[in-house]
């Protein structure tokens, strides 16, 4: 049974439905998934995996059997099922929520910096001519906005967004490579197989992105951890790329500090020959 084809079932009505289908491995998922409602909207398949000690592909091979395409699928049919069951607050203003979200997002990241790591990084970064960054939707605005911010210091990357793009971009790859990978869940499959491809050319894998344990960690060398995890319903979030974009900071700043004086010749020339487009 495809999601597509019962679209109208409530993922809570289709436990009930196949619950006496479960298997012993099914039952603990199901028993996670109802004692965690707040929680696993914002799992990776690997965390939620890993909560109920199975394997991903028996997670994988649960949500199929319930109709959904995969645990994406599930998930964005359960957060629509929670959202309609749970009244909004209105106590509280929108304006208020939305900075508190932001100041939360940022110091939440901040905890989570790994200095050691974000210093290989930049090192990594710095020492390489041939740097690529793969983003998609709302992840490519990020990837389009660490491009300019690491021109303007004279580092010169490109930003691949288009997926066949990725692919053969990533397949010219070589061991001197960067590519520097922006994903918010870390599971986006053409990112995943377009990042497989790059690593087994033998480019360095940079990952930024919110999970932990997800696909694109597995592939990465090296791993920079934001802090916020969307509701699937509110995929591409101000707060989101919020997160993303505290990433990118660290890193250019981190590579103006390391070239300063370049950095300093090339802002100024910059400045020198953009001022008379300015009125």
């Amino acid at each position: 049974m495809k999601q597509d084809a019962n679209v109208s079932l409530k993922p809570t009505i289709q436990f009930e439905q196949n619950k006496h289908l479960f298997t012993k491995s099914e039952q603990k998922i199901h028993h996670y998934i109802t004692t965690h409602q707040d929680h696993v909207i914002y799992d990776s398949l690997t965390e939620l995996a890993d909560h109920c000690k199975v394997a991903e592909a028996t997670a994988l091979r649960f949500f199929r059997k319930l109709g959904f395409s995969g645990f994406q699928a599930f998930k964005l049919a359960y957060a629509h099922e929670l959202t309609l069951e749970r009244p909004s607050d209105q106590s509280v203003g929108y304006t208020k929520q939305i900075k508190d979200n932001m100041i939360n997002a940022i110091e939440q990241s901040f905890q989570l910096v790994d200095q050691d790591e974000l210093n290989q990084v930049i090192d990594r970064i710095d020492q390489s001519e041939d740097v690529v960054i793969f983003g998609i939707g709302a992840s490519g605005i990020a990837a389009l906005d660490m491009q300019n911010r690491l021109m303007r210091i004279g580092k010169n990357i490109s930003v691949v967004t288009d997926t066949h793009a990725q692919i053969m971009r990533a397949t010219s790859a070589t061991d001197k490579t960067v590519i520097i990978a922006i994903s918010l869940t870390g599971s986006t499959k053409e990112i995943i197989d377009n990042v497989t491809i790059a690593r087994e050319k033998g480019a360095t894998i940079i990952a930024l992105t919110n999970y932990a344990k997800s696909p694109l960690t597995k592939l990465a060398h090296y791993i920079l951890l934001s802090s916020v995890k969307e509701n699937p319903i509110d995929r591409g979030s101000l707060v989101s790329k919020i997160s993303q974009l505290f990433l990118i900071d660290l890193i250019c700043t981190g590579l103006t500090i390391k070239n300063n004086d370049e950095a300093k010749r090339i802002k100024r020339e910059i400045t020198e020959n953009t001022t008379n487009k300015i009125f």
